[in-house]
């Protein structure tokens, strides 16, 4: 299970459902925790990102998953709904919930590469050729997903490396 990116986690009563996908989004864990299991469970993995749908214990879950080091984001029920494809229920809800984690870490890296697309345009191309070639022959927003995409591989690389960030010369 060192693979795990991010899960998301259903609260219920008494049984929980976690869907764990690994970077690559394939799935990694899909299973029910019985109240008295989830943090031994949690505390026996790396530090992850964890989506957890917003209701009356969420927040005392969190705090939890929090001291054990990993990422909490408390989401709005109507922020999963648009995510479950079959029936309401935990494991819908669960896998739901980890999907809508890692489309807001995409919608957050293209945001970027559009700001560093247009501040690009204000100063001139000189340091992403790549990209000044790329944006010949694509649109922006293309070449904004393609600048993603490289950035998102970069910071897999600082964070497997365990190293700060280099900036590559100007050509």
């Amino acid at each position: 299970m060192e693979n795990i990116s991010t899960i998301g986690l259903d609260i219920a009563k008494s049984v929980f459902q976690v869907h764990a996908i690994s970077e690559a989004g394939e799935v990694v864990v899909r299973r029910q925790l019985k109240r008295r299991q989830v943090l031994q469970f949690f505390a026996a993995l790396r530090p992850c990102l964890i989506g957890v749908e917003a209701c009356a214990t969420a927040h005392h879950w969190a705090r939890e998953l929090i001291k054990l080091g990993h990422e909490v984001r408390l989401m709005p029920p109507r922020y999963v709904k648009p995510y479950v494809k079959r029936n309401k229920n935990d494991a819908a809800d669960a896998e739901a919930i980890s999907k809508a984690g890692n489309r807001y870490l995409r919608q957050l890296l293209v945001v970027g590469a559009l700001a560093v697309i247009r501040r690009a345009k204000q100063l001139g191309y000189t340091r992403y050729p790549w990209l000044v070639k790329l944006m010949e022959r694509r649109s922006v927003k293309i070449a904004a997903v393609a600048l993603a995409n490289k950035m998102a591989r970069i910071a897999w690389a600082m964070m497997a490396r365990n190293e700060p960030y280099r900036a590559p010369l100007p050509a």
